[in-house]
């Protein structure tokens, strides 16, 4: 296996993207963890991704794609079925776009406990990164979850996890809060929005001040639940969260905060109504994060490239961000 710094762990996924009207359907590669690694090569990273795909021509055209950006696929488990796939109409309406999963029996979803030898597979890499999407599959992928965790805790890995709340998947009668607290535990680093902590982790939330739909009030809840995540996670000591409001089909107002150290940070505000596709703008920010960690940014440094990353993803078709990380410092003091 090659050296890296990062692994990232989820399932590998095909978007396709009907046109109707053309009889044509653009396919991308994607799924979130996938988006991860690709932004993280993109800059410079040492990363490496793990999923579980079918020992077929199609998989290997499919890896060939992460490896043509630079994101090792060496650690990847082969056998099974079928690589998920997912649908998401083209069209002007990018605000309200149906997501129609279809993931069912996927190579992934069926890795089985106790058939992978995790602690090999995750070598001498620093960080893991993974996400709620995972465990939202079915019970026996909070089982794989665990393993792979409790592995890279033995290793003495920063672990990181995107609270990624995705309705359509949690159909196997557990609720995210369920789940997640204890998969969450292990984690130093935890992203997401005050809305998935609290569903996610059953952290407060006062629906009644955020209702003010203000700044001040949003930056006040994102710092209590912050405080909640960091004394119910005893080995979490940093949180982050995004705040993304549209308003129209190709609007997006966007801005986030990163907790550390007992201080809340806030990156400056963006807005467009030039948006071209909302894909991966969380994987992207999730990425921002993990590389600024990786490469000593100070903690206004680390939101601030990590929500100009996010931004910059809203310009790009398809699930990977490939925006060079000359221009995310530029959008940073532009």
């Amino acid at each position: 296996m090659q050296p890296v710094s990062v692994i990232t762990f989820g399932e590998l996924l095909l978007r396709l993207s009907p046109d109707w009207p053309a009889h044509t359907a653009s396919i991308f590669v994607g799924g979130a963890e996938a988006n991860v690694a690709a932004a993280l090569a993109t800059w410079g990273d040492k990363v490496a991704y793990i999923s579980k795909a079918p020992d077929n021509g199609l998989s290997r055209q499919v890896l060939a794609q992460l490896e043509r950006l630079g994101i090792y696929t060496d650690r990847m488990l082969w056998g099974g079925d079928r690589i998920g796939a997912y649908y998401l109409a083209q069209g002007a309406d990018l605000k309200h776009a149906e997501v129609v999963y279809d993931r069912k029996y996927s190579s992934f979803s069926e890795i089985q406990p106790g058939t992978v030898d995790w602690d090999t597979l995750l070598g001498d890499a620093t960080w893991f990164h993974w996400s709620a999407i995972s465990p939202a599959l079915n019970p026996t992928a909070v089982l794989i979850c665990k393993e792979v965790l409790e592995a890279a805790t033995r290793r003495g890995m920063t672990i990181s996890t995107d609270l990624n709340y995705r309705s359509k998947l949690w159909q196997y009668g557990k609720q995210p809060v369920d789940v997640m607290p204890e998969l969450t535990k292990y984690c130093h680093v935890i992203m997401g929005n005050i809305w998935a902590a609290n569903m996610m982790l059953g952290t407060p939330l006062d629906h009644t001040a955020i209702a003010a739909d203000s700044k001040e009030q949003y930056l006040a809840a994102a710092e209590a639940s912050a405080r909640a995540i960091v004394a119910q996670f005893p080995k979490c000591d940093r949180v982050a969260f995004t705040f993304r409001f549209s308003s129209a089909p190709t609007h997006n107002l966007y801005y986030a905060v990163y907790w550390k150290d007992g201080q809340l940070y806030v990156s400056q505000q963006y807005e467009t109504n030039e948006v071209v596709d909302r894909v991966g703008s969380g994987d992207s920010f999730m990425a921002g994060l993990i590389h600024a960690n990786l490469n000593g940014y100070s903690s206004q440094e680390t939101i601030s490239f990590a929500a100009a990353a996010a931004y910059s993803k809203l310009f790009l078709k398809g699930d990977f961000n490939l925006t060079a990380k000359s221009s995310i410092t530029q959008l940073i003091h532009s």
